[in-house]
């Protein structure tokens, strides 16, 4: 979600996800903490109730999780959350969190593939959405064939 709010696309997300967008609240404390480029930003959708604020009632599924998949506490309680109240995706771009999504069988969507998806949809244009990607590329711990493979989706998508 956050890195969404960094390249300006998660107002986009919001208005083509079908249900309720919500972040933990360990995820708010987080990203609000600091005067980071996305909290404006992500304050904003908060006070709007765009983003729903919630918090996991299981402390100790949220170590157990933090524990076995080796992630933050924000990862581990946004994992609880979601199998509290019934998610239907997680969104995450941590690659310990979405192994842990993959073995606790729970859909997820990373910044890359929304973007991708994004362009498919023709919601965004192919340069748009390769400048997107190259952001992602400085700002992301993604590896230079998830890069790679993105470039190579969006040059093939359909020009907007």
């Amino acid at each position: 979600m956050v890195l969404l709010a960094k390249i300006d696309m998660i107002d986009l997300f919001i208005s083509n996800f079908h249900g309720r967008v919500a972040i933990p609240e360990q995820v708010r404390v987080e990203v609000c903490r600091k005067a980071r480029e996305e909290t404006p930003l992500i304050e904003h959708l908060i006070k709007d109730q765009k983003i729903s604020v919630l918090k996991a009632k299981n402390r100790r599924h949220i170590s157990k999780i933090m524990e076995d998949f080796n992630i933050d506490e924000g990862e581990a309680e946004a994992l609880t959350l979601a199998i509290q109240e019934g998610a239907s995706v997680v969104a995450t771009d941590d690659r310990n969190a979405i192994r842990a999504c993959k073995l606790l069988k729970t859909d997820f969507v990373t910044a890359i593939a929304f973007l991708v998806r994004a362009l498919e949809k023709d919601l965004v244009s192919r340069d748009e959405a390769l400048i997107k990607l190259k952001k992602l590329h400085s700002i992301g711990r993604y590896s230079n064939a998830i890069i790679e493979d993105a470039a190579i989706k969006i040059k093939g998508g359909n020009e907007k």
